[in-house]
């Protein structure tokens, strides 16, 4: 069976462990408009059709951009979509990345999605982190989930998640309130949190990596190159299901604006990795 229809609880949902991760769609660096598009509404078409019913995403993808192409191409959105995004950081004139942790700010970008995305609810909204903009830092979370939660009351949330984040925060976070998903920087070559994955899922727990393929810098190994070529695969269908097979818990949300590479991520779903491949590739 491909991981293409196996599932996996995200919330009150059961979603398909491959989906599509939105950030590509916005401009160069995240940032302005999209480049293409007929093209990019093409692709998250193309998804939904491909069997795909989770979307990652964020209102400062963009910003804005990315969540009013996820609005147009696909709204009145498929019952069985689920949509996630992302709060805690906002962009400059330039593009940068700057925290908006404070309580207002997260409120406005709660907002915001809705707005933008077409929705009186978000099914999972992710904390992002932004102690460090680049990775975890260790650091009290409690009044953005304290925030958060006000917007769960007022039935603009319906689960909470956490990004960028360590496992001291996210045990902080638990004494708070129910915690669905894990989103952090994973992938064969950074696996800094191949502990926290398997505690995550002994408690049923989603993982979410992002830079799956290795983000900004793509994923570069000899070793991955050989397996790929032995498959008749290509390294990064190679690479997306070691996550796969990595461990039960783990989404996928690759991300493209290009419907090639959306046939190739979603074909990594059907790739079947021995225990022998597994080893080889464990050493990376």
């Amino acid at each position: 069976m491909s991981d293409i229809t196996m599932t996996y609880p995200l919330g009150d949902r059961e979603v398909n462990r491959l989906g599509y991760g939105a950030m590509q769609l916005a401009g160069p660096g995240v940032f302005g408009p999209v480049k293409d598009e007929a093209r990019a509404m093409q692709v998250l078409r193309d998804a939904i059709a491909s069997g795909v019913n989770h979307i990652d995403t964020s209102d400062f993808y963009g910003p804005h951009e990315t969540n009013q192409l996820i609005k147009k191409a696909l709204h009145p959105y498929p019952q069985d979509l689920t949509i996630v995004t992302k709060v805690g950081a906002r962009r400059d004139a330039k593009g940068g990345w700057l925290a908006a942790m404070e309580p207002e700010a997260l409120t406005q970008a709660v907002e915001d999605n809705l707005r933008n995305l077409g929705l009186d609810v978000i099914e999972v909204v992710n904390l992002r982190s932004m102690l460090h903009p680049a990775k975890p830092k260790e650091g009290s979370l409690a009044p953005q989930l304290e925030a958060l939660l006000t917007l769960q009351a007022r039935g603009l949330i319906r689960h909470i998640g956490l990004s960028n984040v360590t496992a001291t925060q996210i045990a902080e976070a638990q004494a708070i309130t129910p915690i669905v998903c894990v989103q952090n920087m994973y992938n064969l070559a950074h696996r800094q949190d191949d502990e926290l994955v398997d505690q995550l899922a002994q408690q049923g727990i989603a993982y979410v990596p992002f830079f799956p393929l290795g983000g900004f810098s793509p994923l570069q190994s000899d070793r991955l190159n050989e397996v790929a070529a032995s498959l008749n695969a290509t390294p990064m269908q190679v690479a997306l299901a070691w996550l796969l097979r990595r461990s039960p818990n783990i989404l996928l949300i690759p991300g493209t604006s290009s419907p090639e590479h959306l046939k190739e991520n979603l074909a990594s779903g059907s790739l079947h990795l021995s225990d022998e491949v597994m080893e080889k590739l464990n050493t990376i």
